[in-house]
């Protein structure tokens, strides 16, 4: 027979065991809705954007980047781009205004696009950083990979390493 003291014991242990399992599970992406699937939607048009130092070319990885693909570009809309000099690099010292849309497209090795990295600046956003910003990262079939309500937090600790300008560092990695 099972003593009270035993039975309580290994039923506590299950609990524990369970609660430990269910936390370990891997989630699976969900599909887009709200703010992400605004972000989704605003990274699928690629018209009227200027890219980083004017050109589409795709570029190897660098050795500060916390992303997992080894290839990317950044693209950014009109109103980012008045942030841009004329070798299209971020100026120094660049602010981006209100409505400013940052894309980074990290791509596999064959080219097809495997995330979006996404900053829009919406200050009046329920979900904007304290400096304004709204974070996506979203998969290109518009699942979240981490969604914007979040407030960019496992992505600021990278972008605001030195030589960051208002959180990019395309500069700093690619001059």
């Amino acid at each position: 027979m099972i003593s009270k003291s035993n039975f309580v014991s290994g039923l506590f242990g299950l609990i524990i065991l369970t609660i430990t399992i269910q936390s370990c599970k891997k989630d699976e992406p969900e599909p887009a809705k709200g703010i992400d699937l605004q972000l989704y939607e605003m990274a699928q048009e690629t018209a009227g954007f200027t890219w980083y130092k004017n050109s589409d070319a795709l570029l190897d990885k660098s050795s500060g980047s916390g992303h997992n693909y080894p290839l990317l570009r950044t693209r950014y809309n009109s109103t980012a781009a008045t942030q841009l000099d004329s070798d299209g690099k971020v100026s120094a010292n660049a602010s981006f205004p209100e409505g400013s849309f940052v894309v980074k497209e990290l791509t596999n090795n064959d080219g097809s696009i495997g995330l979006y990295a996404i900053l829009y600046k919406k200050s009046d956003s329920e979900h904007a950083d304290d400096r304004g910003w709204v974070w996506g990262y979203i998969y290109p079939n518009g699942d979240v990979a981490t969604s914007a309500v979040d407030k960019g937090a496992i992505c600021t600790g990278c972008h605001l390493q030195s030589e960051s300008i208002d959180y990019m560092l395309m500069n700093k990695f690619f001059p």
